[in-house]
């Protein structure tokens, strides 16, 4: 007999047993990948730009190229997945990464890796616009902030996690070796997706193409217009992009209004508890780039640590997440995320000021306490927030609040990116310290936008 299509599932539903398991894992890895493939490269940006021979600034596009294409593809993903099935564009996503890895690895210009990073991205975006509507489905209501805490943690030792894979990496191969790991995880993340994942319901209608397009130069215009700033472009070039980015944006949101499902969420972003989760999931990702990006130069430039120790010694931000995690997963469902996120970006801050108040000539324990706590903190403070973010979206929403839990961590990485290339551009010595001081503002700003929830609704979970 031929093999019988999976059920289809309703939200709240949830998995069982077994079945929950592997649809889990194959969650875990995706996401695992997606943020792996994003990261992974920070640890090596100076060994790349020695060695394609381009300025410190100018390398930050390898992570920009990536983190661009991601953010500009999020909502147009998040809209397809709710048509074509939410399994079905994670698996595109999951070939799509394994395929760009590989010209990643046959890179020999900033052109051409920018590209195929760019290519990555788009399959990221297919990944993380659905991981957390997917989750929905995957976990009953009761527990789903376990699941939730689940998918952080992915996305946590992904971001955190890339800096020591690469070290590991560059310790025996070079830097091409950091993509060509990808091929055999992408096929394995793809087969286990295949056969794991479960059947969603799609909605009916067209896909809005017009609505993709303003989307993506919205946010592609914006994104330019900052990075143009952070790279002293001229006024003009500035002030276009702004232009195109601001009438585009308008011209979305006003296609968007009175829509069922709009493929930009204002429905739920009139929602408060949604749209303080979106301000602070931004703010608290524009401080952990200010650190991931910096610090590597820190410990090679300024500390003359050597390539395949500075990952190493990045190690302590996924450690101090982990070790927090099966805490938080419980917690989540029980504390409100006013308390809990507010607590946790408190504690990433004060990590933060710890590094940036580090003595001349520090020892390895020195750095890596300080790396434990701020990590330990951010391992508090997302779970909560974007538990927070899906159960307040309307039934029939998971795609597109899936999709906005991601335009906040991305465009929040992307800001500090920005503000990264920025500091170096303007500050002759000591931008990467800066960065530090500078990150411990804006994550502590986060745990004051967290805790307004507190005043205006104490019971908001």
């Amino acid at each position: 007999m031929p093999p019988q299509p999976k059920p289809v599932l309703t939200e709240g539903e949830g998995l069982h047993g077994a079945a929950r398991v592997r649809a889990v894992t194959a969650i875990a890895l995706a996401v695992l990948l997606a943020l792996l493939d994003y990261a992974i490269a920070n640890v090596a940006l100076p060994t790349i730009a020695a060695d394609i021979h381009v300025s410190p600034a100018a390398s930050v596009w390898i992570v920009n190229a990536y983190q661009l294409a991601s953010v500009v593809s999020l909502l147009p993903m998040a809209a397809l997945g709710t048509r074509i099935g939410f399994a079905w564009l994670c698996q595109i996503g999951l070939a799509l990464l394994t395929v760009a890895s590989l010209f990643c690895a046959m890179s020999h210009s900033l052109l051409m890796l920018s590209l195929a990073r760019a290519v990555q991205g788009v399959g990221g975006a297919c990944i993380m616009s659905v991981s957390i509507a997917l989750i929905r489905f995957i976990y009953p209501h009761a527990i789903i902030g376990r699941g939730i805490a689940l998918n952080g943690l992915m996305v946590a030792l992904g971001v955190g996690g890339g800096p020591t894979v690469a070290s590991i990496i560059l310790s025996f191969a070079t830097w091409p070796w950091l993509f060509l790991i990808n091929i055999p995880l992408g096929a394995t993340a793809l087969v286990l997706a295949l056969v794991s994942l479960p059947r969603t319901p799609v909605s009916p209608g067209s896909f809005d193409g017009v609505s993709a397009v303003l989307n993506v130069v919205a946010f592609g215009a914006l994104i330019m217009a900052g990075d143009s700033v952070a790279h002293h472009a001229g006024a003009a070039q500035v002030a276009g992009l702004l232009v195109a980015g601001i009438a585009a944006g308008v011209l979305l949101v006003r296609r968007q209004h009175g829509q069922t499902h709009p493929m930009f969420p204002i429905d739920m972003l009139r929602i408060p508890a949604f749209r303080i989760g979106t301000l602070v999931g931004f703010v608290a990702f524009v401080a952990s780039n200010l650190f991931m990006i910096s610090f590597p130069f820190t410990l090679q430039s300024m500390l003359h640590y050597p390539p395949a120790t500075v990952g190493l010694l990045m190690t302590p931000w996924p450690v101090g997440i982990m070790a927090v995690s099966p805490l938080i997963s419980r917690l989540s469902d029980r504390v409100p995320a006013a308390i809990l996120s507010s607590v946790g970006l408190f504690m990433t801050s004060m990590g933060f000021l710890a590094l940036y108040l580090l003595p001349p000539d520090p020892g390895w324990f020195n750095i890596a306490w300080r790396i434990m706590l701020a990590g330990m903190g951010f391992g508090i403070f997302q779970p909560p927030n974007n538990r927070v973010m899906m159960v307040t979206a309307p039934p029939g929403r998971s795609g597109g609040a899936s999709g906005m839990v991601q335009i906040a961590r991305q465009c929040g990485q992307a800001t500090g990116a920005m503000c990264v290339a920025m500091a170096f551009g303007l500050i002759a010595h000591g931008a990467e310290r800066d960065c530090l001081g500078f990150g411990a503002v804006v994550a502590m700003t986060g745990a004051l936008c967290s805790a307004t929830r507190l005043i205006w609704r104490p019971a908001t979970r």
